[in-house]
């Protein structure tokens, strides 16, 4: 049994007064520390307070107190005995140690008691009924206590299409790349020049080509035949010149166009042509066919 179980067991049997007096004195305090416990003391006393008045008192019959009166003057006791005269305590007030309260207390228990085992058959004889006429005639009862049919599943069957994603690995497209080789002689490269057509830049690198201290390389470029070059800036000192100067030209342009190295005074040309002598190339495109 669980502390709760008999907890409740213990309001059960305040309510019915069968406690001694210091059951119902720890009862009377715990009611006060304890609100659960009180309130499962009104919730006994709802439940029970209407058994008294389903049973009706019973007096018990007269051989009864004079076998006790037979039994008392056994022991020596005094002529003249009567049944003392004690009003009936409250439930919550019983005491077990005035004289003759053991018969009161005995008598209320077993009149509790008994109604109480009254109250539990009928209910048990109830719920057998009720189960008895579920089994053998359903109809007598409300709907709401018929048993209920058998329920059937049905499980439908339904194909499931399957869908399959195929990625295929495309290789990402790139710019091309170009590159021209300025040649000193039929041997080695002046220059080399390579051209990113997306961001418009040119990289000119510094191969064979002698190093003048009181001289610039310039880099020019010719859109048409027949067209004066036009300057793309003056080369550095150093092996690498890099050079955003094709903004303005696209890239159909830039790949047909020729491009020339010349020779110039230290800064560049003064005429904004070509003065000294010059070497020409063209773009060659060096990615595979598929780029751009």
């Amino acid at each position: 049994m669980t502390m709760d179980e008999d907890r409740d067991g213990f309001a059960a049997e305040y309510v019915l007064g069968t406690l001694d007096a210091e059951e119902r004195a720890q009862a009377d305090a715990l009611m006060i520390v304890d609100q659960d416990f009180a309130a499962k003391v009104r919730q006994w006393e709802r439940r029970l307070g209407e058994l008294n008045a389903l049973v009706a008192r019973v007096e018990p019959p007269a051989p009864v107190w004079e076998r006790i009166k037979a039994g008392l003057a056994s022991t020596g006791q005094a002529e003249g005995l009567h049944l003392p005269e004690v009003p009936a305590p409250p439930v919550s007030a019983t005491r077990t140690d005035a004289p003759g309260a053991e018969i009161i207390l005995m008598r209320q228990r077993m009149q509790r008691w008994r109604g109480f085992s009254t109250i539990t058959g009928l209910m048990a004889a109830c719920l057998v009924g009720i189960v008895l006429v579920r089994e053998y005639k359903p109809d007598a009862l409300p709907p709401e206590l018929r048993p209920g049919r058998p329920v059937v599943e049905r499980i439908v069957e339904k194909p499931v299409e399957v869908v399959k994603e195929v990625v295929r690995e495309v290789p990402s497209a790139r710019p091309a790349q170009f590159v021209a080789v300025f040649q000193k002689d039929e041997q080695s490269p002046a220059f080399v020049m390579s051209v990113d057509t997306d961001k418009r830049t040119v990289t000119v690198r510094q191969v064979a080509a002698e190093r003048l201290a009181d001289k610039s390389y310039q880099l020019w470029i010719a859109t048409e035949p027949g067209v004066a070059p036009r300057s793309l800036g003056v080369l550095g000192t150093d092996d690498y010149t890099v050079q955003a100067t094709l903004a303005a030209y696209d890239p159909a342009v830039i790949n047909k166009a020729t491009y020339g190295i010349s020779l110039e005074p230290l800064g560049g040309s003064p005429t904004g042509q070509p003065t000294g002598p010059v070497i020409h190339a063209r773009l060659l495109q060096v990615t595979p066919p598929q780029n751009p």
